[in-house]
């Protein structure tokens, strides 16, 4: 067997010690500084957002724009790419003109309400071209 000298030994050494290094890092970011395990924590929706009750009327409208946006992003799928693929991207155009509205509602510089505003007739039209299209396509047997 081959000698690894000096140099050899000095690298199985650093391979070791970051690999016990990344270990150990594992287990301190698995549990909390009480050392409970983080699954075992309550979550706070809040955690991060200071006091949501006094969020201004626009981050509450983009709160509620968020949170219909995902409850209409859960569509029952069909099996189909094709119409998966359109149905989800209505919702999601439609969330994105909702929330174009509300930084109209809100908001001040003119370069955003005119992007908000080009936003709206943008996703309105490609809604109105994704129903077309699955208004025109024939249901698939399977």
């Amino acid at each position: 067997m081959r000698r690894f000298g000096w140099a050899g030994v000095v690298a199985l050494f650093l391979l070791v010690a970051a690999f016990a290094f990344g270990m150990l890092s594992r287990q301190q970011t698995s549990r909390s500084e009480s050392g409970t395990p983080i699954e075992a924590r309550l979550i706070d929706p809040h955690v991060g957002h200071d006091d949501a009750t006094s969020d201004s009327p626009a981050t509450r409208s983009f709160r509620e724009a968020n949170a219909s946006l995902r409850t209409a992003m859960e569509i029952d799928y069909s099996g189909d790419a094709d119409v998966d693929f359109m149905r989800t991207m209505i919702a999601y155009h439609e969330g994105a003109a909702a929330m174009a509205r509300i930084a109209l509602e809100h908001g001040e510089d003119p370069e955003v309400r005119g992007l908000a505003e080009e936003m709206i007739r943008v996703q309105e039209a490609e809604i109105v071209r994704m129903r077309i299209w699955l208004a025109n396509r024939p249901a698939r047997s399977r």
